[in-house]
């Protein structure tokens, strides 16, 4: 091998010309006469945001979305639009419960009014009439008593009927029927929601 002083020297200028001619040189085309995007430009074409960019507005979007869903939803549950209904007030087992509800008297749907109002006149006949107080106090009680009755007898034979139409599984502890049966039971008729599907009682469900 020959040494040439110069070597150095011209290998440093070839190298330069290469990274020259490099830069030089229009990108590759890529598909339809598009030049080829360089690596980092395709990195951040490619590159979706985890975090919003503005987290309080999404948060309020995301709020009224879900605000305007519950609407929708409270609706057709007022209107006994069945379809827009919420999950659970579409099932067929809670439909058949809240239609065996409303189809009977429920001495516990007075249960609200009736307390309200001897926790009110109570007071005043306490004041005016003492005596008459504790007769009064004593047939409030006798009346809570019953309505717990009549409400227990209504989930006993309420509960035979679901498991010989739906199974056990329609009374299991994950379907929460009996707190829903017993909580229907305790609102006056005409303010239940989802609204009764007939006006009148003694309809009862199939």
């Amino acid at each position: 091998m020959t040494w040439n002083p110069f070597s150095k020297d011209k290998d440093k200028e070839a190298a330069q010309k290469s990274v020259d001619s490099e830069l030089n040189e229009p990108e590759e085309q890529e598909g339809k006469g598009r030049p080829t995007p360089k690596r980092k430009v395709a990195e951040e074409r490619n590159l979706h945001p985890i975090v919003p960019k503005n987290r309080k507005a999404d948060r309020k979007a995301a709020k009224d979305r879900i605000r305007k869903k519950e609407d929708e939803q409270y609706e057709a549950m007022r209107t006994g639009d069945v379809a827009h209904m919420p999950r659970v007030e579409r099932d067929p087992a809670h439909i058949y419960a809240r239609d065996y509800v409303d189809a009977r008297f429920n001495l516990a749907e007075y249960f609200i009014p009736v307390i309200f109002g001897v926790m009110i006149f109570g007071i005043i006949i306490a004041l005016k009439w003492p005596a008459l107080y504790t007769p009064i106090l004593m047939l409030s009680y006798v009346y809570m008593i019953a309505a717990i009755i009549d409400i227990a007898v209504m989930w006993f034979k309420l509960k035979k009927k679901l498991i010989e139409k739906f199974g056990e599984k329609s009374v299991g502890k994950g379907s929460r029927m009996g707190s829903y049966a017993w909580g229907r039971a305790l609102q006056l008729r005409r303010w239940r929601v989802p609204k009764p599907t007939s006006k009148k009682r003694g309809n009862w469900p199939k």
